[in-house]
Formats: C-alpha cells, structure tokens, sequence
C-alpha cells in the first residue's frame, strides 16, 4: 500500500494531546518570537532509534530574523559553504538536531518551510521555456509543494531494511545492494568532492559519488573500496535501475509546478529551481 502524503508542505498541527509549544522570548524586547511545525517527509521512520527524530512526524523551527539574513549574507560563511547549515541549525528548536544528521528530504522540507516564514511563499526567479528556450521570470508559488512519506517500493520489488534502508537486486548482474537514505552530511561530501574535482580540471562524477554513498552493501560486502570499484564498473542499465527504486521508496519534497511560456504557448511541469534569489531575494 502506497504511503505517499500528497498534503501541503506546511506547519503540521499538534493533537489536542500534545502541550503546546513552548514560548521564545525575548526578555530585553518582552515579545514572542513565533514559530511553527514542519511536516517531516520521513514521518521519523527513516531515521536509528537514538536519532533526536526517531519516530516523530514533525519538527519546530523559528521564523527568520535580521540574525538569520546575517548568517545567510556572510561573506566568510558563504566562501566555507556553511552558511545554509548554519542558518538552519541556528532556527531549529531542538538543539540536539544537527543538519548534518538530517535525511536530505526532511532538510529541504525545512529549508523550504524557513524560506516561507521570511521571505513569504512566492518565489520570483528566472525560467528557461524546455521547448523554445526563452529565459523569463517566473513567480512560482512554495506553498504548493507536497511531501512523499517514501517507503513506496512501486513497480520495483524493494526489501524493507532497518532504519530506512532497502534491499533491491539489479536486473543485468543479479547483484544484491542494500541501499540507505541520502543525509546532509552526505551532500557536503558531494559538493566538496564536486568542487576539488572542477578545481584539478577534473570532469564531473556527482552521479557515480551519491551512488557509492548511499550504497551501503554489494552481496553482502560493506568495503568502501569494493562498492565504489563496483558502482563504477556497474552496467548503466542496473545504476538506472538503482536510482529509480532510491526515487520511489525514499521520502521527497515535491516542488514541480505548472509552467506557461508566454511565448509558444508551451505548459510544461518544471522542478522549481535553487537560485540565488531562493534565500537572497531581491
């Protein structure tokens, strides 16, 4: 039975039995700092039993203040790549959280979430038309987005794991991978990777690099050096096959829209682009 939660991304109500969250205060000022729920695309499944998150649906966070934009405009920050983590791990209520240890999902779940609460749900940015190629501006609405609980094995025959993990057999070698959950520690490894490789004059391997992360066996075999020895000899047919099941059983933020080109007339559905203007509105 399929899992997906096609609701909107917004502030998850508490039961009736649940307190109600505590008050943010700030004493020199004597006001209540607000702050909100955000639905958590895992629904806690995904995550180890002494993980913060284990088990819960949904996540406080503040609304952004001048101190946040602060954060976000660090000219240091941003050079070092730190300046969304820190922003995220200076907002979220639960101090024992930490991005890094965040499933990428319920990261951009977050992130998205956060956006909404300073800059607002629309989110004007430039567009390019897939079939006449006009670049225009585009005012796309994040309040539209929907969250996919995973946990969905679809067309393909998936095992359940532990702690978010699946086991799925590729069709051309018959290898067995049990795959895990992609987290934000995950994606710096990726960007870091990314940049020393296009700094060596290097061509690009993002694909093959998330692949080997979250790839945590081949046949029973967990060495790193045999996965990725694996993974980059692996026929394309059996690396499609892998990341279709991590698309489907993983949880998701979906924040594909309709889009008109004025134009061709063309009405296509585009994934809604991570721009500069996303935390850096003009």
């Amino acid at each position: 039975m399929s899992r997906n939660n096609q609701d909107r991304l917004g502030a998850a109500t508490p039961t009736p039995a649940d307190p109600p969250p505590p008050a943010i205060t700030d004493s020199s000022l004597n006001f209540t700092v607000p702050t909100e729920f955000v639905e958590l695309p895992t629904q806690g499944r995904f995550y180890p039993e002494d993980h913060p998150l284990h088990g819960k649906d949904c996540l406080e966070i503040r609304y952004m203040t001048a101190k946040d934009e602060d954060i976000l405009s660090s000219k240091v920050l941003l050079k070092k790549g730190l300046a969304i983590d820190r922003f995220l791990n200076n907002i979220i209520i639960d101090k024992s959280i930490n991005v890094d240890g965040l499933i990428v999902a319920d990261k951009n779940a977050i992130l998205v979430a956060a956006r909404i609460t300073g800059y607002g749900a629309e989110y004007k940015t430039n567009v390019v038309c897939p079939q006449c190629l006009l670049r225009t501006e585009y005012e796309f609405d994040l309040s539209l987005a929907s969250v996919n609980t995973g946990g969905d094995p679809g067309e393909i025959d998936i095992e359940p794991g532990q702690e978010g993990t699946f086991f799925v057999t590729v069709p051309k070698t018959t290898a067995l991978f049990k795959n895990q959950p992609l987290y934000g520690k995950h994606e710096k490894q990726i960007i870091a990777l990314a940049e020393r490789r296009k700094k060596n004059k290097l061509p690009e391997n993002s694909a093959t690099t998330q692949l080997q992360l979250i790839i945590k066996s081949v046949n029973g075999n967990a060495e790193k050096g045999y996965i990725k020895s694996f993974v980059d000899a692996m026929p394309a047919l059996d690396s499609r096959y892998i990341r279709k099941a991590v698309e489907q059983y993983n949880p998701s933020i979906d924040l594909s829209q309709e889009f008109d080109c004025t134009e061709c007339d063309t009405r296509t559905v585009l994934e809604v682009p991570f721009t500069s203007e996303f935390l850096w509105p003009k």
